[in-house]
């Protein structure tokens, strides 16, 4: 049994409905059906999640939503007309107008484009419409409520006949509000039907052939990945390599199910799967030998230096200095420390925030000198081979050296299975293309 997911661009218009429905035709184990709100047509034009989000701000504004509305009404009925899909959408768009101006929250018109979506392919494919307001849950506060939410869905589940049509995105609180995850969460929602039906793979169909070794905006065509696990995933997605909602990996996880990334438009590629850690390095799972599996990163980043002379017998330093940062509400990214320097380096924040975290470590740290530096960017070289493999770090200095570009922090955790660099963003571009040379172009 599979969990398919589909995506925006997989749910755009009616040729890619036409696609997602002879992928699911053509596989008799695909019986629950994920789905995102349609998403961009072509470049230059607007997500209906983004109309969605227009009709609320309008209405909250006072002003009228009408005319943003009937784009979202046009770009259904336009899918539905195309298909000849025996679906009345009227009576829903009514309620979901009538619901919107009547104050209903942004959670609320923001989930709609899944709802329809839902039921649009629901009809389409001759499968049960299951409402994820009914299945997917949170408390009052907002929490996703993992274990009801795996009780409710496999449940309700193991009733349906043929197939179902699940809208992804949102779910209900306790008290009968619409949640949604954060955008993207479609991926989420995807994963909690695979874990409740036990299923033995959950497919997410996008738009791309998988995960590719690196940002193909900034190197052309590279390698996508034909195995990850978990643990990888997880640092490449936090890092910003951004196919998968860096959250869809928690349900699944928790029962061993692989995940594949395929592409809608080339359904014959094979994808990226994406499987337990614990069942690869146990040699359940093989791959091609490689030292790193992928590179990502992000720009943006400040850090902080701090020096003191016996700061190592200063019980409560570091404290003192995350103490800083958590009162304005910023987690930091790294902490590397020396016997009298520590730097913690954390995301760009605005400069009158900037500043008063600098005056109030003055205050609270009394460090002999302080330093400010900005514009940095963080890249993570990722892969289980780098634990065997000897020179890692030094192909990685050597890589950049050769670029022309300078290392400001490094970091490998106990893992050894990920390094963290911090370069200067004006050689972010040219970092990653030197790492990938180094790793792809190069590796024996």
């Amino acid at each position: 049994m599979k969990v398919l997911k589909f995506g925006g661009t997989s749910m755009a218009n009616a040729d890619s409905l036409r696609q997602v429905r002879d992928i699911v035709a053509a596989d008799s184990l695909a019986r629950f059906v994920v789905v995102s709100a349609p998403g961009k047509r072509a470049a230059g034009d607007t997500k209906v999640t983004d109309l969605l989000y227009d009709c609320y701000r309008t209405r909250r504004a006072g002003g009228d939503f009408e005319k943003a509305f009937a784009r979202v009404e046009k770009r259904f009925t336009d899918i539905v007309d195309a298909l000849g899909c025996d679906v009345d959408l009227q009576p829903y768009f009514k309620q979901i107008a009538y619901d919107i101006d009547g104050g209903a929250s942004e959670d609320y018109a923001a989930s709609r484009g899944e709802y329809l979506s839902a039921i649009v392919m629901a009809a389409y494919l001759g499968y049960t419409f299951i409402d994820a307001k009914d299945i997917v849950k949170f408390d009052d506060d907002g929490a996703f409520d993992a274990e009801l939410t795996n009780e409710l869905t496999a449940r309700v589940l193991r009733r349906v006949g043929k197939g179902a049509v699940i809208p992804g995105f949102y779910g209900q609180t306790h008290g009968g509000m619409i949640k949604t995850f954060s955008r993207g969460g479609s991926d989420v929602t995807g994963a909690i039907v695979a874990r409740a039906v036990g299923a033995s793979v959950y497919e997410n169909w996008t738009d791309v052939d998988g995960f590719m070794t690196c940002d193909p905006r900034i190197v052309e065509n590279p390698r996508v990945i034909e195995m990850l696990t978990y643990r990888e995933l997880r640092e490449l997605s936090y890092m910003g390599a951004n196919v998968l909602h860096p959250e869809s990996i928690f349900p699944v996880r928790k029962s061993d199910i692989p995940i594949r990334v395929r592409n809608t438009f080339r359904p014959e590629a094979p994808g990226t799967m994406i499987v337990a850690t614990n069942k690869f390095l146990s040699g359940e799972y093989t791959r091609r030998a490689s030292t790193i599996t992928g590179i990502a990163g992000k720009k943006n980043f400040t850090a902080v230096h701090l020096e003191k002379q016996m700061m190592n017998n200063e019980c409560g330093f570091g404290r003192r200095v995350l103490s800083v940062l958590e009162r304005h509400n910023i987690s930091f990214e790294h902490m590397p420390s020396g016997i009298d320097t520590l730097t913690v380096i954390f995301e760009a924040a605005s400069e009158s925030v900037t500043n008063e975290i600098l005056e109030e470590l003055r205050l609270d740290c009394r460090p002999d000198r302080i330093e400010l530096v900005r514009n940095l960017s963080l890249i993570a070289v990722v892969g289980h081979g780098m634990r065997s493999k000897k020179g890692t770090a030094m192909r990685i200095f050597q890589g950049l050296y050769k670029a022309g570009v300078n290392i400001r922090m490094i970091d490998q955790g106990s893992s050894e299975y990920n390094v963290i660099i911090a370069v200067e963003d004006a050689d972010y571009e040219n970092a990653i293309r030197a790492l990938y040379a180094e790793f792809e172009e190069h590796e024996e």
